[in-house]
């Protein structure tokens, strides 16, 4: 038995309560999780924005050691530490094969509809995002885990596995931010951090980022920001007045509501980007005329995942950190246990922190 975050019906607060985990079949890894983030994703699994079935243990974002391995698994051994990836590409789709976009890849999230443990009472249980990270242990397919390189603390690498990817490959990959352009960066949560933090990796000129809550401020400026503007009708306006009248070169969208995104597009300067990164409901509706897409000639995509292969950018990152190049500290603004998971969601709607990480004992040692 082992303890869990268990959401036992969409809009309910998770409970903390022991689960009956089995040991890993073929082709699974048993993990012992050192570290799990608080991701809005989450959030959105709990209240029915993005559909899960239930009951489930959620939580995607994870890094620990593994435990034991099932028939078959090769590449991994117990003690060995790894990052979760919530999104495994299966290697052999479309999007997979043909086009090498292993971000789309269409049997990602397979594992998310299959009952991986029980309750005590012994009902079935889903994993979330396939992953089920807001756990002591949890058992994944051994696709999910990518082997953590050296010299990134074990409990703060759990960002690796969705916001700091997410972030610097919303920056990287889907905006591709040239050196020198003028970056606006919406939502200082843990994605938005990170994306600032990447911008200025990128040798981005201004960098501003945008929230609705000043007490943010901090936060944005010790990630590189040059510039914070709190959110308001005049946003679009201030923004064009700190980048010489023409707007932001770059949007990063990472909040997911249609005033936001609308916002975005309008900061930035005829010919602008912006990549929507944030997930929002599909009730939120955003509306552009056809005269203004052809006056402007902007252009707005969506990001997944920052649209990265993390096989190929998790050791990009980790040697952005062992350089001190990026900081996933600076993401992390609480360190929480399981039963603080209901709170930080609370922290999320109402604006406030970067990243809460819920932290395991006796797991948080470097790698």
């Amino acid at each position: 038995m082992v303890r869990a975050a268990v959401l036992s019906a969409v809009g309910t607060p998770l409970e903390v309560t022991d689960i009956d985990l089995p040991e890993p079949g073929p082709g699974q890894v048993r993990v012992r999780l050192a570290a799990a983030g608080v991701c809005h994703s989450d959030l959105s699994l709990s209240n029915g924005t993005l559909r899960q079935p239930v009951p489930a243990v959620l939580g995607h974002e994870g890094a620990g050691t593994v435990v034991s391995v099932g028939e078959g698994v090769e590449g991994h051994a117990p003690g060995d530490p790894v990052v979760l990836n919530w999104a495994p590409s299966c290697g052999e789709c479309h999007f997979c094969g043909t086009l090498e976009e292993p971000w789309l890849c269409v049997n990602a999230n397979a594992g998310t509809t299959v009952p991986y443990a029980r309750t005590g009472a012994g009902e079935e249980l889903y994993p979330g995002l396939s992953s089920a990270v807001f756990a002591e242990e949890t058992v994944v397919s051994s696709r999910s885990l990518l082997p953590l390189p050296a010299g990134v603390p074990l409990d703060e690498a759990a960002l690796l596995g969705c916001a700091a990817l997410t972030g610097y490959g919303a920056v990287h990959h889907s905006a591709r931010v040239r050196s020198g352009e003028s970056v606006a960066v919406f939502g200082v949560g843990g994605v938005g951090l990170a994306a600032t933090q990447s911008a200025r990796l990128a040798g981005a000129g201004a960098v501003i980022a945008v929230d609705v809550s000043p007490e943010k401020e901090e936060l944005a400026r010790a990630a590189g920001a040059s510039e914070f503007v709190v959110a308001s009708e005049t946003t679009a306006k201030e923004i064009r007045k700190l980048t010489g009248g023409h707007g932001a070169d770059v949007a990063i969208e990472c909040v997911g509501r249609a005033e936001t995104i609308r916002t975005a597009w309008n900061s930035t300067r005829r010919g602008g980007r912006t990549s929507v990164v944030g997930i929002g409901g599909k009730e939120e509706q955003v509306q552009f005329s056809a005269l203004e897409i052809f006056h402007f000639a902007r252009t707005l995509t969506g990001c997944v995942y920052g649209n990265c292969d993390p096989a190929r950018d998790l050791p990009t990152l980790a040697e952005h950190i062992r350089q001190g190049r990026l900081d996933l500290g600076a993401l992390v603004t609480e360190r929480i246990g399981l039963e603080g998971i209901p709170a930080a969601f609370e922290a999320m709607l109402a604006g406030r922190g970067g990243r809460a990480l819920v932290v395991f004992d006796g797991q948080s040692v470097a790698s």
